[in-house]
């Protein structure tokens, strides 16, 4: 054959071939085929080869995109956000394996937050004895007595943009109890924040401001994080805005951080540990990937001194998605339980229990409708799997189940006397039932300035529970209201104003706001006794 018609024929097929990558009608086996050809065919021109090969590397690029259908997402807003994004869809430039590319990804979505706090303080005035007696001494109503003087407190920390419409997420402990929220942006611009809802279990919260087509940051995969990948944190520490700081991830799975000072909180711990230096004012900043994905959210530090000391904790974003997403559509997290009282095993409790495995979580009781018992779990079972992924801890299994709703169902791997079972369990929610728990922050809840309490609807088992038909629940008591100065507690019903029974928030505030003199209230306490208070 002519050699000028061989070539002629040759860069035929090399273009039928690249065609066909990139229209994803070939595999990638189309290399060897290439090389076979080439071996085949001699080429006296270098430079053509040069060609070939860019022409190679753009039909491998076009050819995966087309293969793996990378540019398939699903809604979750109109506006995008970090849950219909994901980094690999992104038209990336440059090499995302460098601390800088990741740094320039993340910092324009990283704000500066700073909130103000009203500390109410009570001051003794000289005062005549009859003051109380006549009622000037009512701390509400002015007059003599005590005198309240609000001193304001301010408090800074960080957070991430998630949407493009101003869905922000950070820590709870950086704006609870915030009078004020402001959000300074990487560009400078400030504008005043909206507290979505707040999770203390997992120490999150998410704050809206009112924007559009700002930069947000895509959802990583952090059960993907191996220990010893790099890590960079960003955020504003000191109030040295957009800071960034490199290290590795030190440890992952992380409990018992961080100090709960409030019964009713059931802390949520798995925490990603690294060695990136985070000090105060990273709370609630970003921890990436060198793709500039994120990974985590900075909460807590190890420290004596209130400084970094060489390690620092991060909510991974296993969690996060999941809280945020629940706090910005229910207006609280929807968390599916098991109903079962665990420890992890360890050689000890493995020969005291004749358990025939050394690994894993040790079913050693249920709660009341518990959702695992009605599976067929048994006490001293060892659950070692959850929907395939590998049971080592406490942490691990509270972690992936905390990603569940109510209502949905997981499998669940057990070690019985040395053989696997596996069961399905439907979640329940903290009722014992499958259905969708009502926020706090809910339509369904409301806010009293004069008793000084937040009040949210009553579930059908908080009503069994405390053997009423009607009332609400007292969602939260502000200090130094009316409620916290006769001693009710978060959790208390009030079944009755003036005489009248309440069947919702919105009919305890109407009640309250058509007062006229004196408030009767009648319901039932935490401790399931009965009360009555004229204020």
């Amino acid at each position: 054959m002519n050699h000028k018609i061989s070539h002629f024929l040759w860069d035929l097929k090399l273009l039928k071939l690249v065609n066909g990558v990139v229209r994803g009608e070939f595999s990638f086996n189309f290399v060897s085929v290439i090389f076979n050809l080439n071996q085949k065919i001699k080429m006296n021109n270098q430079l053509k080869s040069y060609a070939i090969i860019a022409l190679m590397s753009s039909g491998v690029t076009l050819g995966a995109y087309s293969l793996f259908n990378l540019g398939n997402t699903s809604g979750f807003s109109d506006a995008p956000s970090a849950f219909t994004t994901s980094v690999s869809n992104q038209n990336v430039p440059g090499n995302p394996g460098e601390f800088t590319y990741a740094a320039e990804k993340t910092t324009p979505a990283v704000v500066h937050i700073k909130t103000k706090m009203e500390v109410r303080q009570r001051q003794q005035q000289f005062s005549s004895p009859f003051d109380d007696f006549f009622g000037f001494g009512d701390p509400f109503g002015g007059g003599g007595g005590r005198r309240q003087q609000q001193q304001p407190q301010e408090a800074s920390g960080s957070g991430v943009i998630i949407s493009a419409d101003g869905y922000i997420v950070t820590n709870n402990h950086v704006v609870a109890e915030a009078s004020e929220v402001t959000v300074i942006l990487n560009d400078k611009r400030e504008y005043k924040a909206k507290v979505i809802s707040t999770d203390p279990s997992s120490d999150l919260a998410v704050i809206q401001i009112k924007e559009t087509n700002l930069p947000f940051l895509t959802f990583g995969d952090s059960d993907a994080l191996r220990v010893g990948e790099w890590v960079l944190a960003v955020g504003n520490p000191f109030n040295l805005e957009s800071t960034v700081t490199a290290g590795i991830v030190s440890a992952k799975g992380r409990q018992n951080i961080i100090d709960r000072d409030s019964p009713d909180v059931n802390p949520l711990e798995s925490f990603i540990q690294t060695d990136a230096a985070v000090n105060p004012g990273n709370s609630g900043g970003a921890l990436v990937n060198l793709k500039g994905e994120l990974i985590g959210i900075n909460t807590a530090i190890y420290s004596r001194t209130g400084q970094f000391a060489g390690y620092s904790f991060a909510v991974p974003v296993s969690i996060v998605k999941k809280v945020s997403g629940d706090l910005i559509k229910y207006g609280n997290v929807q968390r599916g339980f098991l109903g079962v009282q665990i420890s992890e095993v360890n050689a000890k409790l493995a020969d005291e229990k004749d358990l025939k495995t050394n690994t894993g979580v040790y079913v050693g009781g249920f709660s009341e409708n518990s959702a695992a018992k009605d599976a067929g779990i048994k006490i001293n079972d060892v659950i070692v799997k959850i929907d395939g992924a590998e049971i080592k801890s406490s942490a691990k299994l509270m972690e992936i189940v905390s990603r569940k709703r109510p209502g949905e169902a997981i499998q669940v791997t057990v070690n019985r006397d040395g053989s696997a079972k596996e069961f399905k369990v439907t979640l329940k929610n903290k009722d014992g039932n499958t259905e969708i728990v009502k926020g706090d922050n809910s339509p369904e809840s409301a806010k009293s300035e004069f008793l000084g309490a937040k009040f949210a609807s009553l579930s059908p088992a908080e009503m069994k529970k405390f053997g009423v038909s009607s009332g609400v629940k007292i969602a939260e008591v502000l200090p130094d209201g009316r409620l916290e100065m006769y001693g009710l507690a978060k959790g208390s019903v009030i079944t009755k104003i003036n005489d009248k029974a309440i069947n919702s928030p919105k009919e305890a505030i109407e009640a309250l706001e058509s007062r006229k003199g004196r408030i009767k209230l009648e319901g039932v306490d935490v401790d399931g006794s009965r009360f009555i208070y004229v204020l």
